[in-house]
Protein backbone atom coordinates (compact mmCIF):
# COMPACT_ATOMS: atom_id res chain seq x y z
CA UNK A 1 0.00 0.00 0.00
CA UNK A 2 2.69 2.31 0.61
CA UNK A 3 4.42 1.59 -2.15
CA UNK A 4 1.36 2.53 -4.12
CA UNK A 5 1.22 5.97 -2.66
CA UNK A 6 4.37 6.91 -3.32
CA UNK A 7 4.05 5.45 -6.69
CA UNK A 8 3.51 9.11 -8.11
CA UNK A 9 2.26 12.49 -6.64
CA UNK A 10 -0.72 11.98 -9.37
CA UNK A 11 -4.11 11.66 -6.66
CA UNK A 12 -5.99 9.77 -9.52
CA UNK A 13 -3.04 7.62 -10.41
CA UNK A 14 -2.27 7.17 -6.24
CA UNK A 15 -6.26 5.82 -6.27
CA UNK A 16 -5.46 3.26 -9.12
CA UNK A 17 -2.61 2.31 -7.52
CA UNK A 18 -3.61 1.54 -4.26
CA UNK A 19 -6.72 -0.31 -5.45
CA UNK A 20 -4.67 -2.19 -7.99
CA UNK A 21 -2.42 -3.35 -4.90
CA UNK A 22 -5.43 -4.54 -2.65
CA UNK A 23 -7.24 -6.22 -5.92
CA UNK A 24 -3.31 -8.13 -6.83
CA UNK A 25 -3.17 -9.17 -2.88
CA UNK A 26 -6.47 -10.34 -2.68
CA UNK A 27 -6.18 -11.98 -6.29
CA UNK A 28 -2.61 -13.83 -5.53
CA UNK A 29 -3.18 -17.57 -5.23
CA UNK A 30 -0.23 -18.70 -2.95
CA UNK A 31 -1.32 -15.00 -0.49
CA UNK A 32 -2.24 -14.30 2.64
CA UNK A 33 -5.25 -13.30 2.04
CA UNK A 34 -6.84 -16.67 1.01
CA UNK A 35 -5.46 -18.29 4.16
CA UNK A 36 -6.70 -15.99 6.56
CA UNK A 37 -9.71 -14.57 5.28
CA UNK A 38 -10.94 -18.06 3.46
CA UNK A 39 -10.49 -19.98 6.70
CA UNK A 40 -11.86 -19.42 10.25
CA UNK A 41 -8.16 -17.66 11.52
CA UNK A 42 -9.57 -14.72 11.90
CA UNK A 43 -11.72 -15.84 14.53
CA UNK A 44 -8.02 -16.29 16.88
CA UNK A 45 -7.46 -13.46 18.73
CA UNK A 46 -3.99 -13.12 17.98
CA UNK A 47 -4.74 -12.93 14.12
CA UNK A 48 -7.89 -10.96 14.10
CA UNK A 49 -5.26 -8.15 16.48
CA UNK A 50 -2.87 -8.38 13.13
CA UNK A 51 -5.01 -8.19 11.32
CA UNK A 52 -7.01 -4.86 12.32
CA UNK A 53 -3.84 -3.61 12.77
CA UNK A 54 -2.62 -3.79 9.26
CA UNK A 55 -6.12 -2.43 7.75
CA UNK A 56 -5.41 0.29 10.61
CA UNK A 57 -1.84 0.85 9.26
CA UNK A 58 -2.86 1.07 5.74
CA UNK A 59 -6.06 3.64 7.16
CA UNK A 60 -3.30 5.71 8.34
CA UNK A 61 -0.92 5.91 5.25
CA UNK A 62 -3.98 7.04 3.14
CA UNK A 63 -5.01 9.51 5.59
CA UNK A 64 -1.57 11.37 5.85
CA UNK A 65 -2.15 11.74 2.17
CA UNK A 66 -5.73 13.14 2.45
CA UNK A 67 -4.79 15.43 5.35
CA UNK A 68 -1.80 16.99 3.22
CA UNK A 69 -3.59 16.87 0.32
CA UNK A 70 -6.81 18.55 1.28
CA UNK A 71 -5.97 20.16 4.86
CA UNK A 72 -8.96 17.95 6.30
CA UNK A 73 -8.39 17.08 10.09
CA UNK A 74 -6.32 14.13 11.53
CA UNK A 75 -9.92 12.61 12.12
CA UNK A 76 -11.92 13.79 8.86
CA UNK A 77 -8.92 12.23 6.95
CA UNK A 78 -9.16 9.31 8.91
CA UNK A 79 -12.91 8.40 8.49
CA UNK A 80 -12.06 9.25 4.52
CA UNK A 81 -9.34 6.73 4.42
CA UNK A 82 -10.92 4.31 6.27
CA UNK A 83 -13.69 4.41 4.29
CA UNK A 84 -11.83 3.80 1.11
CA UNK A 85 -10.08 0.88 2.41
CA UNK A 86 -13.25 -0.54 3.38
CA UNK A 87 -14.66 -0.01 -0.05
CA UNK A 88 -11.81 -1.74 -1.75
CA UNK A 89 -11.55 -4.87 0.79
CA UNK A 90 -15.22 -5.28 0.26
CA UNK A 91 -15.46 -5.48 -3.41
CA UNK A 92 -12.37 -7.26 -3.74
CA UNK A 93 -13.55 -10.08 -1.47
CA UNK A 94 -16.75 -9.91 -3.43
CA UNK A 95 -15.03 -9.77 -7.09
CA UNK A 96 -13.04 -12.70 -5.69
CA UNK A 97 -15.53 -15.15 -3.64
CA UNK A 98 -18.14 -14.56 -6.76
CA UNK A 99 -15.16 -15.75 -9.32
CA UNK A 100 -16.74 -12.22 -11.42
CA UNK A 101 -15.93 -12.76 -15.14
CA UNK A 102 -14.94 -9.22 -14.66
CA UNK A 103 -10.98 -9.04 -15.27
CA UNK A 104 -8.97 -7.39 -12.72
CA UNK A 105 -7.69 -4.81 -14.62
CA UNK A 106 -11.81 -3.59 -15.61
CA UNK A 107 -12.70 -4.24 -11.88
CA UNK A 108 -9.99 -1.90 -10.56
CA UNK A 109 -10.97 0.91 -13.26
CA UNK A 110 -14.14 0.54 -12.13
CA UNK A 111 -13.93 0.80 -8.60
CA UNK A 112 -11.00 3.40 -8.68
CA UNK A 113 -13.64 5.48 -11.17
CA UNK A 114 -16.35 5.02 -8.32
CA UNK A 115 -13.52 5.84 -5.75
CA UNK A 116 -11.74 9.22 -7.83
CA UNK A 117 -15.18 10.36 -7.93
CA UNK A 118 -15.77 10.37 -4.32
CA UNK A 119 -12.52 11.39 -2.81
CA UNK A 120 -11.98 14.43 -5.76
CA UNK A 121 -14.70 16.10 -4.42
CA UNK A 122 -12.45 17.20 -1.48
CA UNK A 123 -10.46 20.26 -3.14
CA UNK A 124 -6.57 20.35 -2.90
CA UNK A 125 -5.12 22.37 -0.32
CA UNK A 126 -3.14 25.00 -1.54
CA UNK A 127 0.73 25.78 -0.08
CA UNK A 128 2.42 28.45 -1.12
CA UNK A 129 -0.13 29.61 -3.68
CA UNK A 130 0.34 26.49 -5.16
CA UNK A 131 -1.73 23.46 -5.36
CA UNK A 132 -0.32 20.46 -2.87
CA UNK A 133 -0.16 17.84 -5.36
CA UNK A 134 -1.53 16.73 -8.97
CA UNK A 135 -4.57 14.90 -10.01
CA UNK A 136 -7.23 17.37 -9.62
Amino acid sequence: MRTALASTTDNKLRVAATMDAYFAYVEDEGGAFRLVFESDLTNEPAVRERVDRVSLQCAEAISQVIAEDTGLSKDESMLLAVGLGGVSQVVARYWLSSESPIPRDKAVELLTSLAWRGIAGFPLHPVDGQLSAEGH
